[in-house]
């Protein structure tokens, strides 16, 4: 056993503790250190006695520095004093040699200074002639290896003195080579701590070597990111000293680098054929930017403008699909039913390609080129999906382009208060913009797309201008091939586009902006085509986006029946895929459980489940919807009327009492202004029949009546439940309770008429829904029910009744007609 670098074994020899901050020596190198603390000049004083020799060690804590029993490493270096050197303000400078590497052992304080005893880190070596070849072939790879990489090291740093580098090259050592490299290098104090530790030769090279490719992977990455700044640094230079050069070349050639921007701009916009008036604009445009600086804000503006006209689509026409049956089979696979909606747009295919046959096309522009279709002369219709939110109105405008084969190009209009998002800024203003439609027309790269208006009965407007007013110009076909954007300043041609927007209610729609569209309107889905919505569409599309499309998954008919039913409360199906996409990601939390997907021995192909009503609860909770408040038993003063809601139909309970009073009428349950008319005009037109029925008031003027609708904090509003506060009312004025399974709806007038109402099939689900049986409806609803579908048909039993009297008769069958007098027939 010996110590490393040849020097005699001290072992057990006591040293003076020379504690240093962020220092760590090595053997084999030279030192120069400040000593300022009065620790480190007792311990070279004690140094003198123990033949200039002391051990240096790197302290743990750095703000610690000249501190009594400071924490320090357990591993330092044995050194000797080279040279001492007071100075004028009683510090040292010392120069220290290093000599060999030593584990600190136990130490004991003196005064000032501490006394250690160290160990030598060795290791027992071969005898000569012991060592195996094999050994030293390892080691000398690995000095080869690590001299290479600190040369790489020292080329990057740039701060390696050229001796360190001939030191490094020249040293057959691997102890020397260590030391040499980890004094130079700038890493960290516990990665020079373990080179100073570890004894094995083979085990030093490895972590240098470590190290130093670690520190040239970070220099390389830092040299590649400070390259790409350089170059597009360097980039933009060349480019501009290029820009100077050429323009000095063109101005000794007689040309003009700027001229031939300016005529690449033009020959741009003249290639996409606009008309006359809009190339006599770009002309004169181009003609005011070329007498511009080229730096001047007008010329930044001029050129924003002409390159928006350059951009624009002024000529090209995508060609609609000829074939009927094609477009009918792509609107079938994306939506289920819509029979209006598809059939106004196979409609427009059909009279399209009739045009078209018969040569009936519009002019042809004489700059248009011939690999252009020609737009025949059929304007494109403007049309207006309204229906309940999640019945599938946007998406079905994508189907509608992808069944003509158009581009597609979508607008939300939800919230936009400003009239200049429709007609943009003029040129004036900074940061001046075209409008949306221009911007989409733009994106849509042809004349005829089909553009999406969405939510536009959500239009606001403010100081700022009324951006439905300024649609009026866009949804006109009248006048939309001339519509002019603030920015363009020029008309711009819209009437070949197809213009579909979304609405889910009319009534905040101006007038003369829905008297320019063509109403369709998109009824809420029934539980049978919920259902098969759910199967053919929303089943396979949530598992697919789970990945379990390849799994054997199953929703039984009556497990989704009970989710529409006990989960969602709408007209459209957007709740219910959000409950089918809880219950796939159940399912597929449970297959991860189980391994499926995961274990090459369970593919996911064998995961099979089959989803019933009794697994509803374990995948998702308590029901969150129950029936409307319906009574099982016919009970004096109620009555049932049906209601539509932006989330479909319901039943609206009306009850009513009487007691002695001013003959006032009290009306209550959050009703608007139209309600509380209906109610006061369902009590008048009583009031005025009263010698038909047998009431139990002989004084109508002394008899008080409340009448109340359920779930008061619900507002409700409308003229369709007057019937049924009129058969609310007899009921009490009566004391006898309607016929128990009946519900009705329709608006009463004075005179006993029983008026048309809107939301027919809504308001007929809603009754399916809660068990009714028997449905009254006025007699101008006739079409709109025989439209309804056959499972609506035949699960209601309709009449349909012109008067009061008529209603009457069939809520109240008995005990309500007043046998003694006959009254007149009451006009109706």
């Amino acid at each position: 056993m010996r110590p490393f670098g040849g020097f005699k074994n001290n072992e057990g020899e006591e040293y003076p503790l020379l504690p240093l901050r962020e220092l760590v020596i090595f053997p084999q190198t030279i030192v120069s250190v400040y000593i300022t603390y009065k620790s480190g000049i007792s311990a070279l004083e004690e140094a003198q006695k123990k033949e200039h020799r002391l051990f240096a060690v790197c302290q743990k804590d750095t703000e610690a520095q000249g501190k009594k029993n400071t924490e320090t490493w357990d591993a330092g270096t044995v050194v000797r004093v080279v040279q001492n050197l007071r100075l004028p303000d009683n510090t040292f400078r010392v120069v220290l040699q290093g000599e060999y590497r030593a584990i600190l052992m136990s130490s004991k304080p003196k005064k000032d200074s501490t006394l250690v005893k160290v160990e030598p880190i060795s290791r027992a070596f071969p005898e000569p002639g012991e060592k195996s070849e094999l050994a030293e072939q390892e080691i000398t790879a690995l000095m080869r290896a690590v001299q290479k990489s600190f040369a790489q090291y020292a080329e990057f740093s740039k701060k390696i003195s050229t001796e360190t580098i001939t030191a490094v090259e020249k040293t057959d050592s691997a102890e020397k080579l260590v030391n040499v490299i980890g004094n130079a290098m700038s890493i960290k104090i516990d990665k020079k701590i373990d080179l100073v530790r570890i004894a094995d030769p083979k085990e030093r090279l490895e972590k240098i070597l470590d190290i130093l490719e670690l520190e040239n992977e970070i220099f390389g990455i830092q040299k590649n990111i400070s390259g790409k700044v350089k170059s597009r640094m360097d980039k933009n230079q060349r480019e501009y000293i290029l820009h100077e050069q050429l323009k000095e070349i063109n101005k000794e050639l007689g040309k003009d680098a700027v001229e031939d921007e300016f005529a690449e701009l033009e020959r741009s916009i003249k290639e996409r054929c606009p008309t006359e008036e809009v190339l006599a604009k770009a002309h004169k445009e181009i003609g005011r930017l070329r007498k511009l600086q080229p730096f001047s804000p007008e010329a930044g503006v001029l050129r924003g403008y002409l390159e928006w006209v350059a951009d624009l689509p002024w000529s090209e026409y995508s060609v609609d699909r000829a074939d009927l049956a094609e477009a009918e089979k792509i609107l079938n696979e994306d939506h289920y039913e819509m029979k209006k909606a598809k059939e106004r747009i196979i409609e427009f295919i059909a009279v399209r390609q009739l045009t078209i046959n018969n040569g009936e096309t519009s002019s042809k522009n004489e700059n248009s080129p011939s690999s252009f279709p020609i737009p025949n002369s059929i304007k494109g219709p403007i049309l207006c999906f309204v229906g309940a939110p999640g019945t599938g109105k946007t998406s079905l405008g994508k189907s509608v382009a992808r069944a003509l084969g158009r581009n597609f190009v979508r607008i939300s209009l939800g919230g936009v208060r400003d009239e200049a998002e429709i007609r943009g800024h003029r040129k004036t203003y900074v940061g001046a913009l075209p409008g949306k439609i221009i911007q989409s027309m733009r994106k849509a790269g042809t004349m005829n797309p089909v553009f999406l208006l969405d939510e536009i009965d959500k239009l606001s407007h403010d100081f700022r201008g009324d951006p439905a007013s300024a649609l009026l110009e866009v949804l006109d076909p009248e006048q939309n091939f001339g519509f002019t954007d603030h920015y363009l300043e020029v008309p711009y041609d819209l009437s070949k586009v197809l213009f579909i927007t979304t609405a889910n209610s009319l009534h905040s729609i101006p007038y003369a902006l829905l008297d320019r569209m063509e109403i369709i309107e998109i009824p809420g889905y029934g539980e049978n085509e919920k259902l098969a919505i759910a199967q053919k569409f929303l089943v396979p599309k949530e598992l697919a986006e789970n990945g379990l499309s390849r799994a054997n998954i199953v929703f039984k008919d009556e497990a989704l029946r009970e989710i529409i039913r006990h989960w969602t409360m709408e007209s459209g199906v957007r709740s219910l895929e959000r409950e089918i996409a809880r219950c796939v990601r159940r399912i597929a939390k449970h297959a991860v459980n189980k391994e499926y997907g995961k274990n090459p021995d369970k593919p996911i192909e064998t995961f099979k489940k089959n989803v019933r009503r009794e697994d509803l609860e374990k995948l998702l909770g308590r029901h969150k919807y129950k029936n409307d408040v319906v009574f099982k038993e016919a009970r004096i003063g109620v009555s049932y009327g049906l209601a539509w809601t932006e989330t479909g139909g319901t039943m609206l309970p009306v009850e009513s009492i009487s007691f002695k009073g001013s003959g006032e009428c009290l009306i209550t349950g959050n009703l608007g202004d139209v309600m509380k008319e209906s109610a006061r005009i369902a009590l008048s037109y009583l009031r005025s029949v009263q010698d038909r029925y047998r009431f139990i008031f002989k004084d109508m003027g002394k008899t008080d009546f409340h009448i109340h609708v359920p779930e008061g904090a619900i507002p409700k509003d409308g003229p369709s439940a007057g019937i049924t506060l009129a058969a609310s009312l007899l009921s009490t004025l009566c004391q006898v309770s309607p016929k128990p399974g009946v519900a009705m709806t329709g608006e009463l007038t004075l005179t006993g008429r029983i008026l048309p109402i809107g939301g027919l099939k809504e308001k007929l689900l809603a009754a399916i829904r809660n068990g009714i049986k028997e449905v009254l409806l006025p007699e101008d609803n006739r079409e709109d029910w025989a439209e309804m579908d056959n499972d609506i048909k035949n699960a209601l039993d309709i009449k349909f009744v012109e008067n009061a009297i008529e209603a009457f008769a069939i809520i109240f069958p008995k005990g309500i007609s007043n046998k003694k007098k006959k009254a007149k027939k009451h006009s109706a």
